[in-house]
């Protein structure tokens, strides 16, 4: 399953897409007989609507980690970076949308800066991974909200003002937002987001509980130069820089629309 450059162009621009098909049937079905357990040993509070999360660890042979490892998902999520790799993921963000809950967000938000990690380093990564296991084909079905663009707004504000405007004690980015969009998809289907994108929580007004796994994937290195990524969006996304020279050759390699972080 390979990305085109039109793939790589559209998540140079919107920050994001959606890549059909990444999950067999088979491995959609084990993925919810895992949350089924989980909600049958953990369940949702007596009547609660909305979000509800469950942070499964990924030790090895966690089936959460093979649908991601084994499967085709991080193979894919890899042709934004290569030639790269990214880590393995210790952790999964099993995520629930449980209706009715007219919601609409009001903000986006990056991920990671409350709370941080245990070193006081912000939960900053390079690309976030998401498998649906339910459909998500009409809007207001408890799909992620985005912010197209906002990774290279975010990118602009971090260079103004340094990437410690992220540290938890300086809040979150103040930036004018585009209008929003809710992510489209089916059960099978895989979102990329840039690290840097803003998104938030939507509402859920269909009849069915909404249903995905998200994996926040860091590029091998990522934590000693998360400061120059904030600064530069294609620092860590050498296959996206390439595909946007291809797309204008009289770009240089470094300035590809990026900004100028030192590169390691």
């Amino acid at each position: 399953m390979l990305l085109t450059d039109n793939d790589k162009l559209e998540f140079a621009e919107r920050g994001y897409i959606v890549v059909p098909a990444v999950l067999s049937r088979p491995e959609i079905d084990a993925a919810t007989g895992v949350i089924d357990d989980l909600i049958a040993e953990t369940p949702p509070p007596d009547g609660h609507r909305g979000h509800h999360f469950y942070w499964p660890a990924l030790e090895p042979g966690h089936p959460l980690l093979r649908l991601v490892r084994d499967g085709t998902a991080l193979d894919v999520a890899e042709q934004l970076i290569r030639p790269g790799r990214l880590e393995v993921p210790r952790q999964a963000q099993i995520a629930l949308n449980i209706p009715p809950h007219p919601h609409r967000p009001g903000r986006g938000h990056l991920d990671g800066a409350t709370p941080p990690e245990p070193d006081g380093r912000p939960g900053t990564f390079t690309v976030l991974a998401g498998l649906m296991l339910t459909d998500q084909t009409l809007e207001n079905a408890g799909n992620l909200w985005v912010w197209p663009g906002t990774h290279r707004t975010h990118e602009a504000y971090f260079r103004e003002r340094g990437p410690d405007a992220l540290l938890p004690a300086r809040g979150l980015p103040d930036i004018t937002l585009p209008a929003p969009e809710q992510v489209l998809g089916r059960a099978g289907d895989l979102l990329l987001a840039h690290y840097m994108l803003g998104h938030n929580i939507g509402g859920n007004t269909s009849p069915n509980v909404r249903r995905a796994v998200y994996y926040r994937l860091r590029r091998e290195g990522h934590r000693d130069r998360w400061r120059d990524c904030l600064q530069d969006v294609w620092l860590e996304f050498d296959a996206i820089r390439a595909a946007l020279v291809r797309r204008d050759p009289l770009l240089a390699p470094n300035d590809s629309g990026v900004g100028n972080a030192q590169r390691r």
